[in-house]
């Protein structure tokens, strides 16, 4: 068996475990004192993620969190390749991390004077704001002429699948260049549309139209039901009649 003896070696081979351990231990006492700054930084902003950088004199730092956990720490010297002190990969090489650890003290001092920076930022910021008016008699208005508007469509879906025989259809009609469209689904409304495949409805299984849109469009409805009267005329048969 060949031994270092043999060629000619005598080397001593250094143990990293006690380097590795040290700076597992460094990373696990910024890991606590950084998840402390990263869940504040989650209460100020809000949101389940965020970010916010601050400059120091030895470069920059950015802390982003994760629904209030820390998720990375970041810094950026000046000179050099950035270090992730933090982050859910590897840790970082004790000399980087040593490099870094130089500049901490710095950042939470940055940390602490651009928190101090928003102290007051609100102060003298009124509470009382005006009572902001109801729409219940808009809505109220609006949901009047969509009745109305539903009960003559239901009409003439009924009468066009009685006709027709077919549980699902359409009648289609132009009125003032625009195109509107009434589907029936086993005679009972299942929309009513203006303007073709991208246009506007105004009745549907949704949302219902704004009070705009009903108004812009009412006047025009009365065309397409006297399409549709036109439409049972020219058909000679007992398709009811619908007025509005």
């Amino acid at each position: 068996m060949t031994t270092h003896a043999d060629l000619g070696l005598d080397l001593d081979v250094r143990d990293t475990d006690a380097v590795a351990d040290r700076r597992d231990q460094l990373v696990a006492a910024v890991r606590d004192h950084a998840g402390a700054l990263a869940y504040q930084l989650a209460k100020l902003q809000g949101g389940d993620y965020g970010r916010q950088e601050l400059s120091t004199p030895g470069g920059s730092w950015t802390v982003k969190h994760e629904a209030g956990e820390l998720e990375f720490l970041l810094f950026s010297p000046k000179s050099g390749s950035d270090v992730y002190v933090i982050s859910t990969k590897q840790p970082p090489e004790p000399a980087d991390l040593a490099t870094a650890l130089d500049d901490y003290a710095n950042f939470v001092a940055a940390w602490n004077e651009w928190v101090e920076s928003l102290s007051g930022v609100l102060d003298g910021v009124s509470a009382e704001f005006p009572e902001p008016a109801s729409t219940d008699g808009i809505v109220a208005e609006r949901d009047r002429v969509l009745d109305r508007v539903r009960e003559a469509c239901s009409v003439m879906a009924g009468e066009i699948y009685r006709y027709e025989g077919d549980d699902y259809g359409t009648f289609t009609a132009r009125v003032d260049g625009d195109r509107w469209e009434l589907k029936w689904d086993e005679g009972a409304v299942s929309y009513l549309r203006v303007g073709g495949s991208g246009g506007l409805y105004l009745l549907s299984q949704y949302e219902a139209p704004s009070a705009a849109d009903v108004r812009e469009y009412a006047d025009s409805f009365r065309g397409f039901v006297a399409a549709y009267n036109e439409f049972v005329d020219e058909l000679e048969s007992d398709l009811a009649a619908v007025e509005v």
